[in-house]
C-alpha cells in the first residue's frame, strides 16, 4: 500500500494535484531489480501501467511540487516539477515519474522526456549507487510509444524524438528551490512546516544541526563526485537535494580528459560556472543561498558553513592520497601530478587504474590520447619514481578508483540501438554498472579510452539542457 506523507503534512502551496497523463503504448525498457526489491515491486502489467502514467494504484495522489531557484547564479523565481509528478511513498522511499505529461510548472513545456535524457539519467543514477555515491535511484525506464518534438542544439532545427519515462526513487525529492520559494514569497508558516517536515528524514536534530549536518554532507558528496571525475553540469539550488544526494541528471559528464576547466553543459560554455574544479565552491554558494532561505527561522548558520570547507578540505586530502593508493597527504606529490595530468590529454579513469599496476616498475603508457611524449615521459617518470618511495598499496587504489563508467559515448550508443529497437547495449550496460571497480567479463566489454569520433560527436561528450 502506497502512502503520501508530503501531500499529507503539506498545504497546497507546496504542490499542486497533478494528475500524469496516459501514452498510447507503454513499453518496458529497462528494470533495476535492486531498487524493485527494496520497494517490493514486481513488473507486472498494472506497475508498468502505473509507471507509464496510464493508472495509479492504492494510496498514491499524484502532486507536482513548487519551488525556486537559483540557475546560473541568477534567482530564476517560481520553478517547480515541469515534469515530475511525485505519486506517493513505499517502504520509506518516494517513488516519482519523470516526463509523464504537463503539470502547472511546465513553463510553455509539454512535460515529457525524450528517450536519450531519460536512458542516461537511468544508467548514470544506478552506476552511481555502485560507484558508492550517494544518489536518487531509478526504478525503471518505460518507452511511452508516442514521439515529443525537441531542438536539440537550441539552434531552430526541431525534431521528433522517441518518448519516455524514467521512475526515480530517493528517499525524498526535497531540493534547496523548495525552502527559498517560501521565503520569496513571505510564506513563514510554509517555511517552518516544510523544515518541520525535513527534519524527519535527520531524526533528532535541530534546524541548526541539521544545516549543520547537510553542510557536511555535501560537501563528502562533492568530493565522492571529484574522485570519480563526474561533472554535474548544471548545479542550481533547485538541484541540490536536501538530504546530500546527487539528484537531477541532465547535461552531466565523465571526465574523459582530465581538465579542470571543462564543463559537459553546453549551455555553460562561456563562463563554465558548472565546470569541474568549481563544483566544490558552487555548492558552498548553494548552501549560502538555502542559509538565506532559512533566516527567518535561525540566523545562526554560519558555523555549520565553515563546516563544509573543513569538512571538504579533510576528505579530498584522504580521497586523493587513497586515490594514490597513500596513507598519508603528500601536498606537493598531488600539485605535481595535477600539473602532469594536464601535460597532455590523459584519460584520467585510465591514467590511475593503470598507475596502480606500476608499484614496482614501469609508468603509465596506455592512458594518453596521443603518443606519450618525450618530455611527458621524462617528467611521469621522476614523479612515478618519487610516488613509488611512499610504497603505495595497488589494492587501496583499485577499490577507490573505478575501471568502468557509463562513459557519455557508451550511453549515447545505448540510446541509438534503442531507438532502432536493439536493446542488447542497454542490457550489457545495467550488468558492468553493477561492479564498476573489478575486471570481469562485463566490465571488459566497456573499457577503454573515448574512441576518437565520438569527440565532437552529439551526446557523446558536451550536452545540452534540452531533454
Amino acid at each position: 500500500m502506497f502512502q503520501h506523507s508530503f501531500a499529507d503534512k503539506l498545504n497546497d502551496k507546496a504542490y499542486t494535484l497533478t494528475p500524469p497523463t496516459p501514452v498510447a503504448n507503454p513499453k518496458l525498457l529497462a528494470w533495476s531489480k535492486d531498487v524493485a526489491a527494496m520497494l517490493e515491486l514486481v513488473p507486472t502489467d498494472d506497475v508498468i501501467q502505473t509507471l507509464a502514467g496510464n493508472q495509479l494504484l492504492p494510496g498514491m495522489k499524484p502532486i507536482a511540487t513548487r519551488y525556486g531557484g537559483h540557475q546560473f547564479g541568477h534567482w530564476a523565481g517560481q520553478l517547480g516539477d515541469g515534469r515530475a509528478i511525485l505519486l506517493g511513498e513505499k517502504n520509506g522511499q518516494e517513488i516519482q515519474l519523470k516526463g509523464a505529461g504537463i503539470t502547472p510548472y511546465s513553463r510553455r513545456g509539454d512535460g515529457r522526456a525524450v528517450l536519450r535524457s531519460s536512458v542516461r539519467e537511468y544508467l548514470c543514477s544506478e552506476v552511481m549507487h555502485f560507484l558508492g555515491i550517494p544518489t536518487t535511484r531509478a526504478l525503471s525506464l518505460v518507452g511511452t510509444g508516442e514521439d515529443v518534438l525537441r531542438d536539440m542544439f537550441y539552434d531552430g532545427n526541431a525534431a521528433m524524438e522517441p518518448g519516455a519515462i524514467v521512475t526515480r526513487v530517493a528517499p525524498t525529492f526535497i531540493r534547496f528551490g523548495h525552502f527559498q520559494i517560501h521565503t520569496a514569497h513571505n510564506e513563514i508558516d510554509e517555511l517552518k512546516r516544510l523544515v518541520d517536515y525535513t527534519l524527519g528524514f535527520y531524526p533528532g536534530h535541530t534546524l541548526e544541526s541539521f544545516f549543520q549536518e547537510l553542510c557536511e554532507r555535501t560537501a563528502k558528496l562533492m568530493v565522492e563526485w571529484m574522485r570519480v571525475g563526474f561533472v554535474h553540469g548544471v548545479m542550481n539550488t533547485d538541484n541540490m537535494s536536501i538530504l546530500g544526494l546527487t539528484i537531477d541528471y541532465g547535461p552531466y559528464g565523465w571526465l574523459d580528459v582530465y581538465d579542470p576547466n571543462w564543463t559537459p553543459n553546453t549551455t555553460d560554455n562561456q563562463h563554465r560556472r558548472y565546470r569541474f574544479s568549481q563544483q566544490p565552491g558552487i555548492a558552498l554558494w548553494n548552501l549560502n543561498r538555502l542559509a538565506e532561505a532559512l533566516s527567518p527561522l535561525s540566523t545562526d548558520l554560519t558555523k555549520s558553513l565553515e563546516s563544509f570547507r573543513n569538512v571538504f578540505l579533510g576528505e579530498w586530502e584522504k580521497m586523493m592520497s587513497a586515490k594514490l593508493g597513500l596513507n598519508t597527504f603528500h601536498a606537493e606529490l598531488i600539485m605535481q601530478l595535477d600539473s602532469l595530468l594536464q601535460m597532455q590529454e590523459t584519460d584520467m579513469t585510465l591514467f590511475y587504474r593503470e598507475l596502480a599496476d606500476c608499484t614496482e616498475k614501469g609508468i603509465p603508457e596506455n592512458c594518453f590520447y596521443q603518443e606519450l611524449q618525450s618530455e611527458t615521459r621524462s617528467v611521469l617518470e621522476r614523479w612515478v619514481a618519487q610516488w613509488r618511495s611512499f610504497a603505495p598499496d595497488a589494492e587501496l587504489m583499485n577499490r577507490t578508483n573505478p575501471l568502468f563508467l557509463v562513459r557519455n559515448y557508451l550511453a549515447q550508443e545505448a540510446i541509438d540501438d534503442l531507438t532502432k529497437g536493439d536493446d542488447r547495449k542497454l542490457k550489457a550496460l545495467e550488468l558492468a554498472l553493477r561492479t564498476p571497480y573489478e575486471l570481469n567479463d562485463q566490465t571488459q566489454l566497456f573499457i577503454g579510452k573515448r574512441p576518437e569520433w565520438a569527440r565532437s560527436k552529439a551526446g557523446c561528450s558536451a550536452l545540452s539542457c534540452s531533454s
